[in-house]
Order: C-alpha cells, then structure tokens, then sequence
C-alpha cells in the first residue's frame, strides 16, 4: 500500500477532505494535516511550528505528496512542502478541477 500526503491551502479543507476519501477507496494510506476545528482558539507560534515539524515528518513518510490546488492555487507554505518531497524524491502529484 503506497502512502500519500495531503497537502493544500486551508482554504480548501473540504476538497482535500473530499480527496483524501477517494485516494482511502482507491486502497492509499492517506495522511492529511491537522485541520482547524475551533476558530476561538488561535494556535501559538510553538503550536504552529509543531505542525509544520510533524507535517514534513508526515512527507518524509510518504510515497507521494497530493497536492489540491484548486483553480491553480498554490500559497507559500505550499510551495515548500513541494520543495520539501521534491528535494526527497518524492513523487508529486496534483488535484484537478473537474469543472
């Protein structure tokens, strides 16, 4: 079973959610980031910076990084997670709209 990462803006929490669960059917061990669930509560710098540290882990352990850039978008912390798996090898591939 290959392992994929799931990697996109925030803003997009709903379709990387949406293609986390085809990749899970399609028979992928799928990680994901940690989401948001409590707007009230703002993360610290520390907190942040724990995920982000366990995000790269997360690439490091992957076969593939999935990349879910709808309608072309891509933010910085994006690009660096690409950079990241492209500097390990990493296969990378990216969402498509189906518009």
């Amino acid at each position: 079973m290959r392992v994929v990462t799931i990697s996109g803006s925030m803003k997009f929490v709903k379709e990387m959610m949406t293609e986390a669960r085809r990749l899970a059917f399609a028979g992928y061990c799928v990680l994901t980031p940690v989401f948001p669930v409590d707007d009230d509560k703002k993360p610290t710098k520390k907190q942040l910076q724990l995920l982000s540290d366990e995000f790269l882990k997360k690439i490091e352990l992957s076969d593939v990084l999935f990349v879910v850039n709808k309608d072309g978008y891509i933010g910085g912390s994006v690009r660096s997670e690409i950079g990241y798996a492209e500097s390990l090898g990493k296969e990378i591939l990216y969402f498509t709209d189906k518009k």
